[in-house]
């Protein structure tokens, strides 16, 4: 009886590690540079902006449906619609801090068709002070 219940235990643990394998290749699908940028300290009033990279690690096309971002302070956009495989493209991000003051973190979320990760999210960061005169 104990042989038979080490043996089941062992083949669930085979199962379960190579179930969550292919969990972990899906998350990483789609991969960009980085999908956090800091800008720093910057003056109020500044319009700042950030290029990041996506790139199509699937070994279908990619479609990227529509960019959201956080608030109006933020627009983005992309330089193309749908990646073949292995293709890249450029998100480009623009943070108009008129109005910040302090830390403040923003977010660019790029909605997909692909099912296991369909929206991608990028953030810019900043600590943002008041210009003195």
């Amino acid at each position: 009886m104990k042989r038979i219940f080490g043996f089941l235990v062992c083949l669930l643990i085979c199962f379960g590690c190579s179930w969550s394998r292919p969990e972990k290749a899906k998350a990483q699908a789609v991969a960009g540079d980085s999908s956090l940028w800091d800008f720093g300290q910057i003056k109020e009033g500044v319009v700042l902006k950030h290029s990041f990279t996506l790139k199509n690690n699937l070994d279908k096309p990619l479609v990227l449906k529509k960019i959201d971002t956080s608030c109006s302070c933020t627009v983005s956009s992309v330089q193309k619609k749908m990646l073949l495989p292995g293709e890249s493209t450029l998100i480009e991000a623009k943070f108009n801090s008129k109005g910040y003051s302090g830390a403040v973190q923003q977010f660019v979320y790029v909605n997909t068709d692909n099912a296991d990760n369909p929206v991608l999210k990028f953030t810019i960061k900043a600590n943002v002070v008041k210009g003195g005169t």
